[in-house]
């Protein structure tokens, strides 16, 4: 298989999950209810949040893909073997954090939006604003950011091709999924998702990192 289209192929399944993981879209969803705002003014706070959101992980990222880069020109093993390793460590990590919660059946110990908090300080709509994108602008995505270890052996296309799939994919899927939210559609059932985005995301990454160890120039 042509090694760059591997790489679009993991950029994609990696970004397709993050956007899919309810704690990124659903908050969005839950203060535009709360504040009564239409699906139109919701739709726009989602495109600024996951715009802020994928360009904190793309800068970090092509910062991270330049380093692998610079090490795959010495030492051609980090990128071949150590970055699909981590992948598959990290997948498997949160294989673990799955199997310890439900364990311990904390069904709401998840990472969200302090929706309450943003709500109850009757906060103005650009106060919101500027609080949900710098939320989401400090929590870039380590997922894809490793990726970035393994497409830096491609040079630069490596690196433009997660960089670009991720953004859009990311920022598309966010806002498609707040906007079938607000019109309705959160009637679906997300719960699966929801409960298990750890099990999820590690199936996925171990996916990813095995694909990456036969990518080979």
């Amino acid at each position: 298989m042509d090694p760059y289209f591997q790489i679009f192929i993991g950029s994609f399944l990696l970004s397709i999950v993050h956007a899919l993981i309810p704690s990124h879209w659903l908050p969005l969803v839950a203060i535009g209810k709360a504040e009564k705002w239409n699906t139109g003014e919701t739709t726009t706070v989602a495109i600024i949040t996951a715009v802020s959101h994928t360009l904190s992980t793309v800068v970090i990222g092509i910062v991270v893909g330049l380093v692998g880069y610079k090490l795959s020109e010495t030492y051609h093993y980090i990128t071949h073997y150590l970055a699909p390793a981590i992948l598959i460590f990290l997948g498997l990590i949160y294989f673990y954090l799955e199997y310890r919660h439900s364990k311990i059946k904390t069904a709401h110990n998840h990472h969200h939006v302090d929706i309450d908090g943003i709500v109850k300080k009757k906060k103005t709509k650009r106060s919101i604003i500027l609080t949900l994108s710098a939320a989401m602008f400090f929590s870039p995505c380590l997922e894809i950011e490793v990726y970035y270890f393994t497409a830096s052996r491609l040079g630069w296309t490596g690196i433009g091709i997660v960089s670009v799939v991720y953004f859009f994919v990311t920022v598309i899927g966010i806002v498609l999924l707040v906007y079938l939210a607000s019109k309705g559609v959160q009637k679906l059932k997300w719960h699966f998702l929801e409960h298990h985005e750890k099990i999820i995301s590690g199936t996925i990454l171990v996916l990813v990192g095995l694909l990456a160890f036969f990518i080979d120039f």
